[in-house]
């Protein structure tokens, strides 16, 4: 089985926005794809969120739910609490829909939410009104507690998560032989499903919803609400406001009426939690934690057309109007109460260890400033923290790339570097002049060659130091015929051409360094001795070849053979000859340029 958050590696292209946006780096660069590591991954799905290439999934068990409807006489629905800010004013046509569905019956997961604050209420008081827990309600969260806090895992709530509770009371309600398939907008469930199979049996999302009712061709807009399915044992109350942040502690009935509790603080947004980790102890209140900023209504696959103000404004009015309208609401069972704070995760008959392997390394200072320097970080200057890599500092950088989760690649400075370094180099040692200019047609970059050319200066007098000063200078100022370069710049195809220039013939080749951005030209002088040699020898081989060709056909094609022996000889007079006959210097397409 695919883990709930994992990479198309075919997709993923070298833009590391996944390991940018990670809270947890647990992204490995590996031959340039960002691979999801499942015992790092906290499963928040933000990866998914900001992949530009779409190359980041949420596993999709759409089709283990058909199989479990058409195995299982009964299975119920939990349905996420944040239904009310994703389908707003829809309730009845989404419980209509579950039934066209098949599902025999839907209930709130906010029932089990119900259970867990009342257990919570029960231990506060039993401990002077004090609870130094971890809320256990965003499975985001614990698995960051446990993979990468794991001193403090003592802390996180005796208690399971809400819609584990929810599950364990259906089943004491229902009976251990129904289904239960979790909907809502959290990519996180699914492992909690692994982790605790039939609490729920399966996780899907919102999306995976819309997928399901498309392909049954059933609509919200026109399904018929007479068949709807009414939420069993009962509809929630107050926890129908747990999805957004501050929910958990609303729902208490020993903290909700306060507005200035000190004994239970919520926080949501992995930046605003994850220093909360270093500074646990017993004297700390309760912490009402959510991966997701703003809450569960801020879930990774949620409408994201609908604002995060549009969506607590709706959980808002949906709990104040079922609160205000009199209708029967959940009335908690003590003894279940009793026996969620009682036996905890034992409720759940097949949850699996919970204990993780450590996997994080530590590395000696000599260790680091050696990975440091292996990305081109010899001194503090060079450390930018620029964060192209996806970290945010040079030195983070490094201790990843220690631990095989990153790749020397990703320092885009020391790339560049390498880039401008390896270009200079061609540049200085190439025989032939080269110029690259910008769209303004000044010097980008040229070579001694060129200046020995075009710059009308003392031989002598060149080195390597006149070229910084050449630099940004306006093109004009050494050739006469720069008009061509703009000519150049936008033609669909480059051309090579001939040049005759004083007392010289050039070949002219002209190559697109960036689209639009910079242009270069190669100048080659084939009045050279040098290069007249390769000329003859190229033209030489062609005839020969020619001649061998035509042995068995020579009564034929003599003549032929013949005219392309002159014409080859022809051009080679032409080639060694420097002669301008009363015209002007200029450029000739190459009849022979290059194809």
């Amino acid at each position: 089985m695919l883990y709930p958050v994992y990479t198309e590696t075919t997709n993923c292209r070298d833009c590391y926005k996944c390991v940018r946006t990670c809270p947890v780096k647990a992204i490995q660069i590996k031959d340039g794809s960002a691979v999801i590591i499942k015992d790092r991954c906290i499963f928040c799905g933000r990866c998914v969120a900001v992949c530009p290439n779409n190359a980041k999934k949420i596993r999709s068990d759409l089709s283990r739910a058909k199989v479990l409807m058409g195995t299982k006489d009964r299975v119920i629905c939990s349905v996420a609490p944040s239904f009310a800010s994703e389908f707003q004013g829809r309730e009845d046509q989404l419980l209509a829909a579950l039934a066209r569905l098949g599902f025999w019956g839907a209930s709130e997961t906010a029932v089990g939410a119900a259970y867990v604050s009342a257990a919570i209420d029960r231990y506060a008081r039993e401990h002077d009104g004090k609870c130094p827990w971890i809320s256990t309600a965003c499975p985001s969260v614990v698995e960051i507690v446990k993979k990468y806090h794991p001193d403090g895992a003592g802390y996180l709530a005796k208690v399971p998560s809400p819609l584990q509770t929810h599950c364990a009371y259906l089943r004491k309600l229902y009976g251990d032989d129904i289904g239960i398939i979790f909907i809502g907008p959290c990519a996180a469930k699914k492992n909690e499903a692994d982790m605790a199979p039939g609490y729920p049996d399966i996780a899907l999302t919102w999306d995976e919803l819309r997928t399901w009712l498309s392909d049954e061709h059933i609509s919200l807009d026109t399904v018929d609400t007479s068949q709807a399915l009414r939420f069993i044992p009962a509809k929630a109350g107050v926890s129908a406001y747990y999805p957004v942040e501050n929910g958990q502690i609303v729902t208490s009935e020993l903290w909700g009426a306060n507005a200035f509790n000190r004994d239970a603080v919520p926080l949501s947004g992995m930046g605003e939690i994850q220093a909360v980790f270093s500074k646990l102890s017993k004297d700390m209140p309760f912490l009402e934690l959510l991966s997701c900023e703003g809450g569960c209504i801020n879930g990774p696959v949620g409408d994201k057309s609908i604002s995060l103000a549009e969506r607590k404004s709706a959980v808002v009015k949906f709990t104040q109007d079922r609160l205000a309208s009199g209708e029967k609401l959940l009335e908690l069972d003590e003894d279940f109460v009793s026996e969620v704070l009682d036996r905890g995760y034992g409720l759940l008959k097949t949850a699996r260890s919970d204990e993780f392997a450590p996997f994080a390394r530590t590395f000696s200072e000599e260790e680091i400033a050696r990975a440091l320097q292996e990305l081109g970080k010899t001194s503090k200057a060079d450390e930018l923290n620029c964060g192209g890599c996806g970290y945010n500092t040079c030195r983070d950088m490094a201790i990843a790339y220690l631990s095989g989760m990153a790749e020397v690649e990703m320092c885009v400075t020391k790339m560049r570097k390498e880039a401008q370094s390896k270009v200079d180099v061609l540049l200085r040692t190439i025989p032939n002049a080269i110029v690259i200019v910008n769209k303004d047609l000044n010097i980008a970059d040229c070579n001694l060659e060129f200046l020995k050319i075009f710059g009308d200066m003392d031989e002598s007098l060149l080195d390597e130091s006149m070229l910084s000063l050449v630099s940004g200078l306006p093109l004009e100022r050494f050739v006469p015929f720069y008009q061509k370069f703009s000519d150049e710049f936008y033609a669909p195809k480059r051309s090579q051409y001939r040049l005759h220039y004083k007392d010289k013939f050039l070949r002219v080749t002209f190559f697109l360094v960036e689209s639009g951005r910079l242009l270069g030209a190669m100048f080659a002088d084939i009045t050279n001795p040098t290069v007249r040699r390769e000329t003859v020898v190229k033209k030489a081989e062609d005839v020969i070849q020619n001649s061998l060709e035509t042995v068995q056909q020579i009564a034929s094609l003599l003549g032929e053979n013949a005219a392309e022996t002159e014409i080859m000889l022809n051009s080679l007079i032409d080639a060694f000859s420097v002669h301008n006959e009363g015209g002007d210097d200029g450029f000739t397409l190459d009849e022979d340029q290059d194809q």
